[in-house]
């Protein structure tokens, strides 16, 4: 896995791991419950949506090298149950 492959994803994490940061500091300043949680849903919404991409871009990987004549570096299974692990 390189950055290069998975591109946008990890731009989504780095966000991720600012809201993240942004939810534990206002939980320590005692902030609102439900302005806490909303924070929370976006950070999971956002890594949920990082695992899609690599997934995906996993899929575009592995169909280029077939195209090209390669083995893939992953089997169609292997690819379907990193998928089905982040649903």
């Amino acid at each position: 896995m390189t950055p290069a492959l998975v591109g946008d994803a990890l731009v989504r994490l780095r966000r991720a791991n600012g809201q993240l940061s942004g939810v534990i500091r206002a939980i320590e300043q005692g902030e609102d419950c439900a302005a806490v949680l909303t924070q929370l849903a976006a950070v999971s919404r956002a890594l949920d949506r990082a695992g899609f991409k690599i997934v995906a871009s996993g899929m575009r990987h592995c169909q280029a090298a077939r195209d090209r004549g390669e083995e893939p570096p992953m089997t169609e299974a292997e690819l379907e149950k990193l998928f089905l692990s982040l649903a």
